[in-house]
């Protein structure tokens, strides 16, 4: 079922961005020289749909590195609270091995 769905929703959108990268090949320059504008030191001459694509995977890694930033106070009470976890469970071992190892000791009562 899954994989249908995939199939119907993912080929559209593969047409969709064909038809559009077909509509939109004409070339651009881009010049990151804001100083001249006739003679631009730095510049990129590209098509406009890899221009388009380009700022669209630009913008999902600054959300990523973002949303990534702003998670770090989870990560960390994640890694504390799986520390204190792995701590009580070596204490708790210890403890039932203490427990085994008494259990085990004769006992020598006098009367």
């Amino acid at each position: 079922m899954r994989r249908a769905l995939n199939w119907i929703i993912g080929v559209p959108i593969v047409a969709i961005i064909a038809a559009f990268a077909v509509a939109n090949r004409q070339w651009v320059e881009i010049s990151f020289d804001p100083l001249s504008r006739e003679a631009p030191r730095a510049m990129i001459t590209m098509p406009l749909w890899s221009l388009f694509f380009c700022g669209i995977f630009v913008g999902l890694v600054a959300g990523w590195l973002a949303c990534w930033f702003a998670q770090k106070k989870w990560r960390r009470a994640a890694r504390e609270a799986r520390a204190e976890l792995q701590h009580g469970q070596d204490e708790l071992t210890r403890l039932r091995r203490d427990a085994a190892a008494r259990q085990t000791l004769p006992t020598s009562h006098a009367a």
